[in-house]
């Protein structure tokens, strides 16, 4: 199996669907991301981890729509071309 273009973007479909789908209460209050104020300020302030929380944050709040359809297009793609 070569790594191709589609495959890379495979790849980042998938890590776009495992950040959507995390749980704030079960799995991110338990690293230490549970907080959920959220300020877009100052992002020169943040720290990483803050930048890390802010990113997943953003990912499930924009993402959620577009990856329903985006992961739509791949499984009919992967049904019909294999």
């Amino acid at each position: 199996m070569a790594l191709t273009f589609y495959s890379l973007l495979e790849a980042a479909l998938l890590v776009l669907n495992g950040i959507a789908v995390l749980n704030r209460d079960r799995f991110l209050k338990k690293v230490g991301f549970g907080q959920t104020t959220q300020s877009f300020d100052d992002p020169s302030g943040q720290s990483i981890k803050d930048k890390i929380f802010t990113l997943i944050f953003a990912v499930q709040t924009v993402m959620r729509v577009p990856l329903i359809g985006i992961n739509i297009v791949v499984i009919i793609f992967k049904l019909i071309l294999g």
